[in-house]
C-alpha cells in the first residue's frame, strides 16, 4: 500500500470514528453540536491521531484498540484551534480555508464548542476505553493539554512573549509545550494502547519530542514563505503580532536546517523498531516536507 493509500484509509477510519463519537447535529442543544462538528470536520490533516495509530503499529504491528483514543487527540487539537482563532487570542477569520468557528456561530458559541470538545475527549477516555490503560491515557492527555509543560502553558508563554526581543530559550520552551506536548502525547498514547515496554515507550517519546519541534519550525517557516490561500489561514500573522518564532530568532535558512536536524533525530529514535516504524518515518517526513 502506498503512503497516500495508507493515509486515505487511516483518515477515513478516523473520520468515521469522530462522527460516531460526536453527538449528531440534531441532538439538543443543536447549535453547540453544529458548531463542534463545523470545526471538527473542516478538513484537518488528522496528524495527531495518525501518529497515535502509527505508534501502536510500531509496537504491536497493528493499531487495533487505539482508534478511539486517537480521536480524543483530535478533539483537543480542534478545541485549541477554535479558541486560538478568537478575537481575544490570535483573532483570525479563516482556518483550513474556511471561516473560523466564531465567524459562523459567534464568539460565545465558539468558546462553548471548544469547551465541549475538551470535555468530550475526557468523557470518552473515561467511558469508552475498555482496555486497562484508560487511566494512563487520561493522565497523558490531560498533562499534554495542561499548564505545566503542556499546551495551555505554552500558549500563555506565547501570548506573554509577544513584542519581546527574540530569545532562543523562551522560543524552545514555548513550542515544546504549545505544539510539542500534544504531538509527543500522540505517539505515547499509541504506545500505551499497544502495551509498549519501557524501552519502546522511551524511544517513541524521543521521536515525538523531535517531531514536535520540527513541526513548529516548519509551521513558522510556512507563515513567512507561503500565501494565505496555500495555508488556509492568514499568512504573516506571526510577524504582525511580533511573536517569537524560529525565523525571528534564527532566520529562515537556519530554521530549515534545524528542522532537518530534528527530522534526522526523529528517524534515529525509531531505529530499534526497524520496518515496523515505517509509517512513523513517513509521517515525520511528511510533517517536515509539507507546504501547508
Amino acid at each position: 500500500m502506498s503512503l497516500n493509500e495508507y493515509l486515505a484509509a487511516q483518515v477515513h477510519l478516523i473520520d468515521c470514528e469522530l462522527d460516531r463519537l460526536v453527538p449528531p447535529e440534531t441532538t439538543p442543544p443543536a447549535t453547540i453540536h453544529r458548531a463542534m462538528r463545523y470545526s471538527l470536520f473542516a478538513g484537518g490533516k488528522r496528524i495527531r491521531p495518525l501518529l497515535c495509530l502509527a505508534a501502536a503499529e510500531a509496537v504491536r504491528g497493528d493499531s487495533l484498540g487505539a482508534l478511539t483514543a486517537a480521536c480524543t487527540l483530535e478533539f483537543i487539537h480542534t478545541y485549541s484551534l477554535i479558541h486560538d482563532d478568537l478575537p481575544a487570542l490570535d483573532n483570525d477569520d479563516y482556518r483550513r480555508g474556511k471561516l473560523t468557528c466564531h465567524k459562523i456561530f459567534g464568539d460565545a458559541m465558539a468558546i462553548l464548542a471548544g469547551d465541549a470538545l475538551l470535555t468530550l475527549a475526557f468523557e470518552i477516555l473515561a467511558t469508552k476505553i475498555t482496555i486497562p490503560c484508560g487511566i494512563r491515557l487520561i493522565a497523558e492527555l490531560s498533562t499534554a493539554a495542561g499548564t505545566v509543560g503542556g499546551m495551555i502553558g505554552g500558549q500563555v508563554a506565547d501570548l506573554e512573549g509577544e513584542g519581546q526581543a527574540p530569545d532562543a530559550a523562551l522560543l524552545e520552551s514555548i513550542h515544546r509545550a504549545k505544539t510539542g506536548a500534544l504531538l509527543r502525547a500522540s505517539v505515547r498514547m499509541g504506545a500505551i494502547c499497544a502495551g509498549a515496554d519501557p524501552g519502546q515507550f522511551e524511544a517513541l517519546s524521543s521521536y515525538g519530542e523531535h517531531i514536535g519541534l520540527a513541526f513548529q519550525m516548519v509551521d513558522d517557516i510556512l507563515d513567512v514563505e507561503e500565501s494565505s490561500q496555500a495555508l488556509g489561514k492568514t499568512a504573516g500573522k506571526d510577524a504582525q503580532q511580533q511573536k517569537i518564532t524560529f525565523p525571528a530568532v534564527y532566520g529562515l535558512a537556519e530554521s530549515k536546517r534545524m528542522a532537518d536536524t530534528e527530522l534526522q533525530m526523529a528517524h534515529a529514535a525509531l531505529e530499534p523498531f526497524g520496518e515496523s516504524a515505517r509509517r512513523l518515518l513517513d509521517l515525520a517526513d511528511l510533517i517536515v516536507r509539507r507546504k501547508a
